[in-house]
């Protein structure tokens, strides 16, 4: 409900209470797929900060936290101090953000024994804050840790409200796309992921990067991390039903593979659903693999359109093409271009 600057020029638009409560569903079934949250001394706490700040007092959040925190503390953050040197400057809103979050710190500590916050580089400010304010009111020594953004090939970091975001739904981000940016990590950028990442010992993660090293028109270094985040994230039966379409569209055999991976390609790539028989030029047209019925026989004549695998020598046995699993028809076009047909 309150915006935080860190990382960000621009003020952050508002959520109403029914949109925090989507998001605080829908993060909280994602966190339960990567930990253990079963009662007991040895299961994750997810605790909802609303629950100690939504009915605050102002009066007393100014006298039991605002009075522990000198502004000029709280300008020499680089969060603040970014946004005012340049830029639509700082809301009042988004200035008191770090006091909440600082809040938050001492409420864990005491309330759950709380030692240790961990967070992005670009909490460090309200972190400190935190750390700070624990000392003054509850005399206990707490720590903070962070680590570098994870940023894009611009520079600019991942975050659910920037573009080009990788989500951990599958809503927003499908299997496969999530499986295939990991794919198509550039050498260098795997090269510092993986060991962010992986989970693997720092020993099999360097030897994961020096036989990519030796070949990496192979790809081994992305193969692994794109493996295990999407096990991790998505389970490992989604991480080879994700690998297993991807080897379909870079050439692998259509017929080895089970009809969910079709299910999955046609969330991926035009799909065309039919019944009955079609005119064979028609349906290519209608498959979006060609713009027109001439496209098609220069296509064909060209030997540049494949079906199932195999160069299509005549439009005419179209037809006749062995449908995978009963029901469907891969086509190709050149190296990359893809089409689905789903004959029921």
């Amino acid at each position: 409900m309150i915006g935080d600057p860190s990382g960000r020029s621009e003020e952050r638009n508002l959520l109403d209470a029914d949109a925090l409560e989507s998001n605080v569903a829908s993060i909280s079934a994602q966190l339960e797929r990567l930990l253990d949250f079963s009662p007991g001394p040895s299961g994750a706490l997810l605790v909802n900060n609303a629950h100690w700040t939504a009915g605050s007092d102002l009066i007393a959040f100014l006298r039991d936290v605002g009075k522990h925190v000198t502004v000029n503390q709280m300008l020499a953050k680089d969060s603040v101090r970014s946004r005012l040197d340049g830029g639509p400057g700082l809301s009042y809103t988004e200035f008191s953000y770090m006091l909440l979050q600082a809040n938050d710190f001492r409420h864990l500590c005491e309330h759950h024994g709380c030692e240790l916050q961990l967070g992005g580089s670009d909490q460090w400010g309200n972190i400190t804050v935190g750390i700070d304010l624990v000392r003054k009111v509850l005399g206990r020594a707490v720590h903070g840790l962070t680590w570098p953004l994870v940023t894009k090939t611009d520079g600019t970091k991942f975050g659910k409200t920037a573009s080009g975001a990788v989500w951990l739904s599958a809503e927003r981000t499908s299997v496969y796309q999530f499986h295939q940016f990991w794919m198509g990590l550039a050498d260098d950028d795997v090269a510092s992921l993986l060991p962010w990442f992986s989970l693997a010992s720092v020993a099999d993660v360097a030897t994961c990067l020096e036989a990519h090293r030796t070949d990496p028109g192979a790809r081994i270094a992305q193969r692994s991390l794109a493996r295990e985040m999407t096990s991790l994230v998505h389970g490992g039966r989604a991480a080879e039903s994700a690998e297993e379409a991807a080897a379909v569209l870079f050439g692998g055999d259509p017929y080895a593979v089970g009809s969910e991976i079709f299910e999955m390609l046609a969330k991926e790539i035009p799909t065309v659903r039919t019944e009955g028989a079609r005119d064979p030029l028609a349906l290519l047209v209608s498959s979006g693999i060609v713009a027109s019925n001439s496209e098609a026989r220069r296509l064909i004549a060209q030997r540049g359109l494949r079906v199932n695998g195999e160069v299509l020598e005549d439009v005419a046995a179209l037809p006749s093409t062995t449908r995978i699993h009963d029901r469907w028809v891969l086509l190709r076009k050149g190296k990359s271009t893809y089409a689905l047909i789903d004959l029921r």
